[in-house]
């Protein structure tokens, strides 16, 4: 994994361009296209002008519309937005249970395998949505985004690059690369705090539990598709309606010559 995939834009969270791995044929997948980050909100005046160089026709935002009033993306950016909330039932859980106690690393851990497996189980349509947004997406660029960009972008990045013929090693590579863009220093401690006040933060294990991203997350999703479905293939255009057309056209988009 190159840094240069990392775009610095003042405010951006996690902001990276997915392109560039070998897909089918060996055709890379093209660089300056396809894009993933967290919330948009925090784009400093200077940055939303350098984000809207960046050519990106779409935005899909995959958050709770609580998440989208308490951090809106600026009205300033120039791509059409594409909004298809998801909010698993685990993530729910989670949220209620970290308002009562802390959990520990382990509980963490067990909430966000959970939350993974049922993005594959249970938001079917939802994805199927976000590859229709991609392929109505037929000038500039594609951004999909949630609130840190890391699970249900996560998966969402991983289900593009498999369409596009990754290797599965690269598609797990590019989702584990959110643990070297996340920004703890910068970003993550200080919202904990201002969350924590005067109570002391959680281990560094258990902060990254929810921050980062573990390989058995995005295991647990493989796992949820290989419960119902022959293959990744299969769940690919059964579940997700990516047929030999529509994928022929998103090779024919994303892929180079």
């Amino acid at each position: 994994m190159t840094p240069d995939r990392l775009i610095a834009i003042p405010g951006a969270v996690n902001l990276r361009d997915f392109g560039g791995y070998p897909g089918l044929g060996d055709r890379p997948v093209r660089r300056g296209k396809l894009f993933r980050s967290g919330a948009l909100d925090r784009l400093k005046d200077v940055g939303i002008p350098q984000f809207n160089a960046l050519g990106i026709q779409t935005i899909c935002d995959l958050r709770r519309p609580e998440e989208r009033d308490q951090e809106p993306t600026p009205t300033t950016l120039s791509a059409r937005r594409v909004e298809i909330p998801m909010d698993p039932g685990s993530a729910i859980a989670m949220r209620e249970a970290l308002a009562k106690e802390d959990l520990d690393a382990k509980a963490r851990i067990d909430y966000m395998v959970a939350i993974n497996h049922e993005l594959a189980a249970h938001h079917q349509e939802d994805y199927a949505q976000l590859f229709q947004a991609l392929l109505d997406t037929d000038q500039g660029g594609f951004l999909v985004h949630c609130a840190a960009g890391k699970d249900r972008t996560g998966f969402a990045v991983a289900l593009i690059l498999h369409a596009l013929g990754v290797a599965e090693d690269l598609v797990l590579s590019d989702y584990l690369f959110t643990n070297s863009a996340v920004d703890l220093e910068g970003q993550v401690l200080p919202r904990m705090r201002r969350y924590y006040g005067d109570r002391p933060l959680p281990e560094l294990e258990a902060i990254m539990a929810i921050a980062g991203v573990r390989p058995e997350y995005l295991r647990a999703a493989y796992h949820a598709i290989a419960q119902d479905f022959a293959s990744l293939e299969a769940y690919l255009e059964d579940a997700l309606g990516m047929d030999r057309d529509r994928r022929h056209t998103l090779a024919q988009r994303y892929l180079q010559s």
